[in-house]
């Protein structure tokens, strides 16, 4: 006895961006399959904040572009990966002519951020970093509040491991920005 298989139906980003809202529930694009995200926690929340206005102060001083937060979301793959950072960096110079867009950002951001929750599996997180990473980001950073410490990635493959008395630099995509680790998780 044969059994048919059904063939996943695959999305683009444009479908995505069309698809109704549905409360309380937030969705990425995974090579075409649509992925639900699940919500964050408190503690989450207020992380995203402080690093959020840790870099935005630097960002805004130095006029390099702007900082978004938990819900913009980034086309990795046209037309089949968006993804949602915790927060992110897009240089002035690669804001499109037309200004911030309405809807999804067309290209990945110059810095993602990924504040790893409870529930966040390491490998998933590792695909994550791999797709920013693939797409164009310049730099990730990884946030272990576990740990308060955090794992710079590179597109040379290069990874580095700080602790929370070490200082994080934004290298050429955030020149001049630098914390130390721990004061990124006084929520």
């Amino acid at each position: 006895m044969s059994v048919a298989r059904q063939e996943k139906r695959l999305m683009t980003a444009e479908e995505l961006w069309e698809m109704p809202e549905v409360p309380g529930k937030r969705f990425e694009l995974v090579e075409g399959e649509l992925v639900e995200v699940p919500g964050t926690g408190a503690l989450h929340n207020l992380l995203v904040f402080a690093v959020a206005v840790i870099l935005r102060e630097h960002v805004r001083k130095h006029n390099l572009g702007v900082v978004c937060v938990d819900g913009a979301s980034y086309v990795l793959v046209h037309p089949g990966t968006v993804r949602i950072p915790d927060v992110s960096f897009v240089s002035r110079e690669r804001i499109p002519e037309g200004g911030v867009p309405e809807g999804y950002w067309p290209f990945a951001p110059d810095l993602a951020v990924e504040i790893v929750s409870p529930n966040d599996r390491a490998d998933e997180v590792k695909e994550k970093v791999r797709e920013y990473l693939a797409a164009g980001t310049r730099l990730v950073w990884v946030l272990w509040p576990r740990h308060r410490s955090a794992t710079v990635h590179r597109p040379d493959g290069t990874a580095r491991e700080l602790g929370p008395d070490d200082e994080l630099d934004g290298g050429d995509v955030l020149p001049g920005f630098s914390a130390r680790v721990g004061d990124l998780f006084e929520a």
